[in-house]
């Protein structure tokens, strides 16, 4: 089991950015994948990025497509995800995954951290 930890949330008002972290506590063969997801209040847990700790197989959601950037750092054993451009409804609690698959369904991500919490204000 991968232990992971998320950091980097906060209040931002729309336009402005935010970067999140994502400290795993190693990288294996069966969480060569990690990934970010969100869930507002209500609402069901969706995808927004992923990416290998290789740095390839970026893929984005729609609604974030152009405005955040996932990317690895294999020394820290860390996954940041840029957010730029902020919009009220990128507001959410963001959680990091990781997992042996490449896809977007959470169900397939076996490793969770605590989340981090950003909001955005207009």
């Amino acid at each position: 089991q991968v232990q992971l930890v998320e950091s980097g949330g906060g209040l931002v008002q729309a336009g402005g950015s935010l970067r999140l972290s994502c400290a795993a506590s190693r990288r294996t063969f069966s969480s060569f994948v990690m990934g970010w997801f969100r869930q507002a209040p209500g609402k069901e847990r969706e995808f927004v990025a992923r990416i290998t700790w290789s740095g390839t197989n970026t893929y984005y959601s729609d609604s974030v497509k152009g405005r955040f950037t996932i990317s690895t750092d294999n020394a820290k054993n860390t996954v940041y995800l840029q957010m730029n451009s902020l919009k009220p409804e990128d507001t959410a609690v963001y959680y990091c995954a990781s997992g042996r698959t490449l896809t977007t369904t959470p169900a397939n991500f076996h490793s969770w951290g605590r989340g981090t919490q950003v909001t955005v204000s207009s």
